[in-house]
């Protein structure tokens, strides 16, 4: 099992690597900063802030801050492994890179299960995204992994590996349907209780069915519990 895990952590990483070294993309960073509470044993909510910034781009390497996300979810649990969840979220954009300004409303139902060590996820969300002259629709398919990298649980101090394949359909009155692919791997770190980090990549096809773009994304992410 440990080199089952191995071999499909240095898979992705040589993939990502392989992905990068081509030409015609762009590379982004994305530090996000998460505080989740749980109300009660059947309902939680998430806040988080998200700063995005050009890593590379034009074929030059330099950074530039391009927008900022405020997030709200909130989840309710309907049984052990089914949920439901509403989320807000506001983007600024217009003072930082002169781009739009976007609202955002999701809904989402997330199903996840254990199979020993490995955990699997199933997550579908309907989005609408309100920016300057035009509404957009998506939707948006995701199948996610996530499992120690010892033992059959992850413990306190422990470190674990979560991947996911990510598929979206967005629709407007003014453009044509847009078709998106997104794969992502990361490692994560359980220090405490309260405390997670984690570190990785997420590769990116946009509009792969009109004029692809590909952007590599690097993450990073702090999530806390209160």
């Amino acid at each position: 099992m440990f080199c089952t895990k191995s071999f499909l952590v240095f898979l992705i990483t040589f993939a990502c690597l392989n992905l990068y070294a081509q030409e015609n993309f762009e590379s982004l960073g994305e530090t996000a900063l998460s505080l989740n509470h749980s109300v009660n044993t059947n309902y939680k909510i998430n806040f988080a802030v998200r700063s995005r910034y050009y890593l590379y781009q034009d074929d030059n390497f330099n950074f530039e801050n391009r927008q900022l996300d405020v997030v709200h979810f909130s989840t309710l649990n309907l049984d052990y492994n089914n949920s439901f969840s509403l989320g807000i979220q506001y983007r600024f954009r217009e003072t930082i890179d002169g781009g739009s300004n976007e609202l955002r409303l999701t809904q989402q139902y997330n199903y996840t299960k254990n199979n020993n060590a490995l955990r699997f996820g199933h997550r579908l969300r309907f989005e609408q995204r309100f920016l300057d002259n035009i509404i957009i629709i998506r939707t948006r398919y995701r199948f996610a992994l996530d499992f120690p990298l010892n033992g059959q649980k992850i413990d306190i101090g422990e470190t674990y590996i979560v991947s996911s394949a990510e598929f979206l359909v967005s629709k407007s009155a003014k453009i044509k349907p847009q078709l998106d692919q997104r794969t992502t791997v990361q490692l994560g770190w359980f220090f405490s209780e309260k405390l997670k980090f984690q570190f990785g990549f997420e590769y990116r096809f946009e509009e792969f069915n009109r004029n692809t773009e590909e952007k590599l994304f690097v993450l990073s992410s702090l999530i806390l519990k209160v």
